[in-house]
C-alpha cells in the first residue's frame, strides 16, 4: 500500500514536471512567434544612437516574431548626423526600421510610432527614449507579465536623472489626482509593454499632437480599469548629449497640459 502510494505521488511529481517543461516550451515559442514593435523616438541623439541600437538591437532579435517584428527609430526632425546614423546601422541590421518626419516634439513622435506599429500589424508595442536612460536587460520583468496584464509599465521608484524631474513627476502625480481623480504610480514613464487591442482602444482619444501623450494614456488605462501593472526599473542620467527639455519648457508645457487635462476631463 505504502509502495502504491509512493508510486501514485512519483507519478503525479512526473506529470508537474512534464507540465512545467510543456508550459515553457509553450512561452518559449510565443517569444518567437508574438510579433513586438520596440518604438524608439529621437531628436538630435548623434551621442547616443548608436549605443542605443547596440543595446536594444538583440533585444528585437530574441523577440523576432518569426522575422516580423522591428526595432522602430523615429527621427522627429533632428538637426544633427542621428538619422544618418540609424540608416547607417540598419545597413547590416534588417530588423532595424529607421523613420524620418518633421520636428514636433515627443508626444508627436511616440503617436506617430504607435499608430505606425499599429497599421504594421504589431501584437505588442514597447515604447522607450534614445537617451540611454532605461536597460534593456529589464525588458523581460515586462515582457514575462504580457499575458496576464494588458499593459505593463516601468516604475521609475529611485531616478538617477536629478532632484529637479522627481519633482516633475510629483508634481505630475499630485496633478492627475486633482484633475482626474486618480492616483497613478508613474504615469509618464517611458518604458511600456502594450498589448495592440489596448492601445488601438485609447490611441484614438488622444488630441492630434498632444505634447503629453504617455501621460494621457496611461489615464485612459487606469480610468478605463484596463489590467495594468508597475514594475520597477533603473532610471539612469541621460547617457550623453543635451536634454532638450529644460525647466522652463517643462513649466510650459504643464500649464498647457493642465489646461488640456480640465477639457479632456469634462469629455471623458
Amino acid at each position: 500500500m505504502t509502495g502504491q502510494i509512493r508510486g501514485q505521488g512519483q507519478c503525479l511529481a512526473g506529470e508537474e514536471h512534464t507540465g512545467t517543461l510543456m508550459r515553457q516550451k509553450e512561452e518559449k515559442m510565443n517569444q518567437n512567434t508574438d510579433i513586438l514593435y520596440i518604438v524608439i523616438p529621437a531628436y538630435n541623439e548623434e551621442a547616443n544612437i548608436n549605443q542605443v541600437i547596440d543595446d536594444w538591437y538583440p533585444v528585437i532579435e530574441k523577440h523576432s516574431g518569426g522575422g516580423k517584428s522591428r526595432l522602430v527609430i523615429i527621427d522627429d526632425g533632428s538637426k544633427d548626423q542621428t538619422y544618418h546614423m540609424i540608416r547607417e546601422s540598419a545597413k547590416d541590421k534588417p530588423l532595424l526600421l529607421p523613420l524620418t518626419k518633421g520636428n514636433e516634439g515627443h508626444g508627436a513622435t511616440v503617436l506617430f510610432g504607435y499608430q505606425y506599429a499599429l497599421d504594421a500589424g504589431a501584437e505588442y508595442i514597447f515604447q522607450t527614449d534614445s537617451d540611454g536612460q532605461t536597460l534593456p536587460e529589464e525588458f523581460s520583468r515586462l515582457w514575462s507579465r504580457r499575458k496576464k496584464y494588458d499593459v505593463v509599465m516601468g516604475h521609475r521608484k529611485n531616478r538617477e536623472d536629478g532632484f529637479s524631474r522627481v519633482i516633475v513627476t510629483k508634481v505630475l502625480k499630485f496633478v492627475l489626482w486633482i484633475v482626474f481623480g486618480l492616483k497613478i504610480t508613474d504615469a509618464n514613464t517611458p518604458y511600456r509593454l502594450m498589448k495592440r487591442e489596448v492601445l488601438k482602444k485609447y490611441i484614438v482619444k488622444v488630441p492630434e499632437k498632444f505634447n503629453l501623450s504617455n501621460v494621457l494614456l496611461t489615464v485612459f488605462f487606469v480610468n478605463g480599469e484596463e489590467k495594468i501593472a508597475f514594475v520597477p526599473i533603473t532610471f539612469r542620467p541621460r547617457q550623453g548629449g543635451v536634454n532638450s527639455i529644460n525647466i522652463p519648457k517643462i513649466i510650459k508645457i504643464g500649464i498647457q497640459a493642465l489646461k488640456d487635462f480640465a477639457a479632456l476631463r469634462k469629455v471623458m
